[in-house]
């Protein structure tokens, strides 16, 4: 099996498989939040407990990507991805059949990790494969479909929980993952020569990432911007159907206004990519958009007329778009020697900011948007800060980017 690429990027099929590889841990991660209530009667257990099957998967990802980054750069990446995929189905038949909670937080943690796999080694194969603006549009296409993915999970999530059982749900994130395996197998070749691969295991690498500034700043630059996206995403219900008074319906419409907004913007960025415009230039556009349209988010939540709010959040959650594939292309430019452990880095820290900020929308309670606001913000007042510094490190060490070199 040998990779299709083209002048532009990767292969249709094989952007395909990665797209879904990435995306499938973000799905299974929201897509049953609607059922928390059901698995809670029907387990007999507590709310807290229930959560717990939430946060066992988030800290299994950051687990999982810490622990497949290295492991591929040593392996290569079809084996690691295969093991971590068929381990994502094994563990997702006993989460479907979990007869206790302790099971299922247990099979939860088990199937996030494992499926962190993909996530890693996708953005791996890419910096495998391209270089400069033809990995960049790939990156940008692959994260758009991965951070579209927590946005549109809950929405199809509570469809499903008013049809099927809690268990019903869980069954349709294993379906994924068996996609997730058969895609693997059929689609995704082998890209890390065995004269490229590490000599030997270990976490040198994945700490010697935290030395490159110009990485590191990249990296954070995402995490940041995503951190603002996922501020938006855990506090939108109480936003729109408790501060603004709108009904689910419409909720879930200008939900899936943003997400296209996103969609398009993820696009555009690829496409910009394909002009050879410097992923950079884009990001200076694109953060501070994010910044302005996040104050004024602020200012119409502190505003007797808060519906104002509603505009500049497509604003800011549309920037975003602009923003998570072309920082990711320019981390991983400058982790090219060890590009798991670079990928594990990357989405480790993305992840660990995304779930520290999420809860913090809602500390001032369900009636106020101020809290959101407030974290957007700061979010992307980090992102910014961290690009500059970003920019800094790269003018300090441009054969980092050379390939982006006109």
């Amino acid at each position: 099996m040998t990779a299709t690429t083209t002048r532009d990027g990767l292969g249709p099929r094989l952007l395909l498989a990665l797209a879904l590889l990435s995306a499938t841990a973000p799905i299974a991660t929201d897509l049953y939040l609607p059922s928390f209530l059901e698995v809670k009667e029907s387990l007999h257990t507590d709310a807290t407990s229930v959560q717990l099957t939430l946060t066992a998967f988030l800290v299994g990802v950051a687990v999982g990507q810490v622990l497949w980054g290295p492991v591929s750069d040593r392996y290569g990446r079809r084996l690691p991805l295969l093991i971590g995929s068929a381990a994502a189905v094994l563990a997702g038949i006993v989460v479907v059949a979990a007869p206790t909670i302790e099971v299922l937080i247990a099979a939860r943690f088990v199937q996030a990790v494992a499926a962190a796999a993909g996530m890693v080694i996708a953005r791996a194969i890419i910096a495998d494969l391209l270089v400069g603006f033809a990995g960049a549009r790939s990156m940008t296409l692959m994260m758009t479909i991965q951070s579209l993915a927590p946005v549109i999970a809950p929405v199809v999530g509570g469809v499903l929980a008013g049809h099927v059982s809690w268990r019903g749900v869980l069954a349709v994130i294993l379906g994924a993952t068996v996609v997730q395996l058969v895609m693997a197998v059929t689609s995704v070749p082998e890209t890390l020569a065995a004269a490229d691969r590490a000599p030997r295991l270990g976490y040198r690498d994945l700490l010697g990432r935290f030395r490159r500034p110009a990485f590191l700043a990249y990296v954070f630059t995402q995490a940041f911007a995503f951190g603002s996206l996922m501020a938006y995403i855990s506090s939108s219900s109480f936003v729109y159907q408790r501060v603004l008074g709108t009904s689910s319906v419409v909720y879930g419409l200008c939900f899936a206004v943003n997400a296209l907004g996103m969609t398009i913007a993820g696009l555009v960025a690829a496409r910009l990519s394909r002009r050879r415009v410097h992923p950079a230039h884009t990001i200076r556009i694109a953060v501070p958009v994010l910044l302005v349209a996040s104050v004024c988010v602020l200012g119409a939540a502190l505003s007797p007329v808060p519906v104002l709010l509603v505009v500049p959040l497509f604003v800011a959650v549309t920037s975003v778009g602009f923003v998570m594939g072309n920082s990711a292309a320019l981390a991983m430019e400058h982790t090219r020697d060890a590009a798991g452990a670079g990928s594990a880095v990357l989405g480790g820290l993305m992840f660990l900011v995304g779930g520290v900020v999420s809860p913090l929308g809602g500390l001032a309670g369900d009636d106020t948007a101020v809290p959101m606001a407030c974290v957007m913000v700061c979010s992307a007042v980090m992102a910014l800060i961290c690009f500059v510094a970003a920019r800094r490190g790269a003018a300090r060490h441009p054969e980092g980017e050379a390939a982006f070199v006109s």
